[in-house]
């Protein structure tokens, strides 16, 4: 594969300088094929991979070629970046993981399983966090509106421990930088599983806003996210959950989005909405049980479109790959203003069909959960909840 970035030299062709050409960017997509030279493995669901398909897409649709927006190259994070919210011991243990001097270190959670060692899973663990930490900047510095890394949102790692795929936790590492800004942030989480690592980081923060929609954790890792997890001290109130039970459809949803986010907002008045935009919530991915697709997902990034006032957006889960790949270009083609047409380019329909229905277009047909009048009925119950405990705390 052959990708071109824009070349950051101190002259543009026309004389302008570079800094004042992206300062003119309105979005910016963040990618490298460094990410290709690391792999979890052939058994493990989270193939990075998907990435590069999703990359192709955009690209098949021409969406690398928009006036306003820009491909940036990925920037490896700094170990000093890393250690913002990691302890000392935990990065040593990944580094050593890294270069093949232990199988495993269960009192940091890397081994078998879920975390595997894997040669360059520091290195690969850089590049996603970089690539957020480089979101973060362009934000904050107001050199784009909206950012976005597909290979983020790796929200589980704690500081000292990896957890549920995730051994870096870019999205915490990029809300602290802008923090360190004087930012107000709100992260909205809609990947299946709950945003634990995220949550746990702020959540004695009232400077952070943390709202995670996710499959319930009664019927999913990490376990996490009831409703009465509200926040603690001076961030009794920041942190909102709405668990969902499996069979949630996008109707349902939706109507509990509606009801939530939107109140929150206008309450928080965010300078800057950090989202994990997972696909793991999608009717056929392998690893959860709800019933989402890519019409209740564009939904919500038809919201922060015109809602956030400046919005970095980060992967997530996803282990349906041709999910990962339409839901993220159709995200990165909204964020440009485009709406674009539903049947597949030619070069990607075959990549992308594996395993589907030859039918299948760049959109999701409607789809009616059976169990819709349950899930509603549990929805409504926790948006009364949250009316009663949380809502309240930030009036």
């Amino acid at each position: 594969m052959s990708t071109t970035f824009p070349i950051h030299s101190e002259k543009t062709g026309e004389g302008q300088s570079q800094r004042e050409k992206t300062a003119t960017v309105k979005t910016a997509f963040l990618y490298t094929e460094k990410y290709f030279a690391h792999d979890y493995g052939l058994s493990h669901p989270l193939r990075i991979e998907r990435l590069q398909l999703t990359y192709d897409l955009c690209k098949a649709y021409g969406l690398f070629e928009l006036p306003d927006a820009d491909l940036v190259e990925t920037r490896a994070a700094s170990e000093s970046e890393i250690l913002r919210f990691h302890t000392r011991d935990y990065v040593e243990a990944l580094r050593r993981a890294s270069r093949g001097e232990i199988n495993m270190d269960l009192s940091h959670g890397i081994g078998p399983g879920d975390n595997p060692v894997f040669p360059g899973l520091w290195e690969w663990s850089q590049l996603h966090t970089g690539a957020s930490l480089q979101c973060a900047e362009l934000v904050s510095e107001g050199k784009t509106r909206i950012a976005f890394n597909i290979a983020g949102g790796l929200h589980h790692a704690g500081a000292s421990r990896a957890s549920g795929f995730c051994y870096v936790n870019d999205p915490v590492l990029a809300i602290d930088h802008m923090v360190d800004q004087g930012k107000r942030v709100m992260y909205l989480d809609i990947d299946a599983h709950h945003g634990d690592g995220v949550q746990w980081a702020f959540y004695e923060d009232a400077n952070v806003l943390t709202i995670s929609f996710h499959q319930h954790g009664r019927t999913l890792f990490p376990g996490t996210g009831g409703l009465s997890e509200i926040g603690r001290g001076e961030g009794a109130g920041y942190a909102v959950n709405v668990p969902m039970l499996p069979g949630t459809d996008d109707h349902v949803f939706w109507e509990g989005f509606t009801r939530v986010v939107p109140r929150l907002m206008e309450t928080f008045k965010p300078d800057v909405v950090v989202s994990q935009l997972g696909v793991d919530t999608f009717r056929d991915d392998p690893l959860a049980a709800l019933e989402l697709t890519t019409r209740g997902f564009c939904k919500v990034i038809a919201y922060l479109i015109e809602k956030a006032p400046a919005w970095v957006a980060l992967g997530g889960g996803g282990y349906n790959p041709s999910n990962v790949a339409r839901a993220w270009t159709l995200a990165w083609a909204l964020m440009n203003g485009l709406e674009l047409p539903d049947d597949l380019p030619e070069a990607m329909a075959k990549s992308l069909l594996t395993g589907r229905s030859p039918g299948q277009k760049l959109r999701d047909p409607q789809h009616e959960s059976r169990w819709r009048d349950q899930c509603r009925k549990h929805m409504e119950e926790c948006v009364r909840y949250l009316e009663r405990n949380v809502f309240c705390k930030m009036s």
